[in-house]
């Protein structure tokens, strides 16, 4: 655990600060949380709007740009006459024939140039169906040369375009998954904890069957089950469905303990002695006293729920296409001939792998930080 002190704090600050001001003091000295806390953000916006991080339409088509090599970004610009400038700018790769292997090959070509426009006109795409904008964070401002930032894949889609918008899909798979399994948690054992008895019991016998099962089975089959035929939308909520059913078990054990604990404290007796209503003093009393591990907790879950939806869409068992999210991006790079022509089909591999760290680095954070007092 992080090492935190808060000698840098003003005492009278400390005694009379809140619980939620010292887990932000003791937050922002845990320096891998915050880098975490930068990246998670930065990945959220780009979800938010992903359409304006992309340079292509994620869904065009290019025959003629089949497997295109990300293209290399050149900064200065020299002219004929030996004198330079600062220019963003690419080259156009032209296909040619390799003489000693007659394989075809892209090439820069040198007597080519198109400058790169920062917050330019591109393609139309709508935030979330509420208004639709046609501009873009970077691209050529010329709909005849696009920019393949992260090269292309077989059927000349940009790379670059289709992560941005896989994005949304996989980070949203993660938070709607967590939430719902959150709701299921804190439901089922605040009830188990609180009122106990034959409940207790028969809540607890429930938890023990579902943290018994083989969890990655358990989903290969119950992804299988779905109809190959479901729209998209369907689709989506069926997955995120199957991973909430079999992640909230855990959290609602932590919950039963704590409410197990809390009880019988002087608290919640004399709020119930004051006539207040069992649910006021689940909600309002009991769930704020540990709502900070809640959070933590609801961290270090959102990674396992991002995994989960890869490896299903990689295995081809949750998410399909047209649906667009980095696991199914990664089915582009599942045979050999896709590695050996086409290594940049991994990019969305780095997608998932800085998400994940970044969200890790968060919850650790989150959960160093969460009760201050023990410091």
């Amino acid at each position: 655990m992080t090492d935190v002190t808060f000698a840098a704090v003003d005492k009278s600050r400390l005694a009379v600060a809140s619980q939620w001001q010292l887990m932000w003091w003791a937050f922002k000295r845990h320096r891998l949380a915050m880098v975490g806390l930068y990246v998670v953000g930065f990945f959220y916006l780009i979800a938010l709007i992903p359409g304006f991080f992309s340079s292509n339409d994620p869904s065009a088509q290019n025959a003629r740009a089949a497997y295109h090599p990300p293209q290399r970004l050149h900064i200065i610009d020299e002219a004929a006459d030996g004198s330079w400038k600062f220019n963003l700018h690419i080259r156009p790769y032209v296909l040619r024939r390799d003489p000693t292997t007659l394989a075809a090959i892209y090439v820069e070509d040198p007597n080519r140039k198109v400058d790169l426009q920062f917050f330019t006109q591109g393609y139309e795409w709508s935030f979330f169906g509420l208004f639709k904008s046609n501009l873009h964070l970077i691209g050529t401002g010329d709909a005849r040369q696009p920019l393949f930032l992260l090269g292309a894949d077989r059927l000349g889609r940009c790379v670059w375009s289709r992560i941005m918008q896989g994005t949304q899909i996989s980070l949203s798979v993660g938070l709607v998954g967590v939430f719902l399994s959150l709701l299921l948690g804190i439901v089922l054992g605040g009830i188990s904890g609180y009122f106990g008895g034959k409940l207790d019991f028969s809540i607890q016998r429930v938890i023990e069957f579902v943290l018994a099962l083989p969890t990655i089975p358990i989903w290969l089959a119950m992804a299988a089950a779905l109809p190959q035929d479901w729209p998209a939308t369907l689709n989506y909520f069926m997955i995120t469905l199957i991973l909430s059913l079999t992640g909230w078990a855990q959290l609602a054990r932590v919950v039963r303990g704590r409410f197990l604990s809390l009880r019988t404290e002087e608290f919640v007796t004399a709020a119930r002695l004051d006539g207040v209503t069992e649910g006021r003093i689940i909600f309002r009393h009991m769930l704020p006293s540990f709502m900070s591990h809640i959070i933590a907790s609801i961290t270090l879950a959102i990674p396992a729920m991002i995994l989960a939806e890869t490896s299903l869409s990689f295995l081809g068992l949750g998410l399909q296409p047209p649906t667009i999210s980095w696991g199914v991006l990664l089915r582009e790079a599942q045979n050999i001939r896709s590695i050996a022509t086409a290594p940049w089909l991994f990019a969305p591999g780095v997608a998932v792998v800085a998400a994940v760290i970044a969200l890790n680095f968060l919850g650790d954070g989150l959960r160093d930080a969460a009760d201050p007092y023990n410091k």
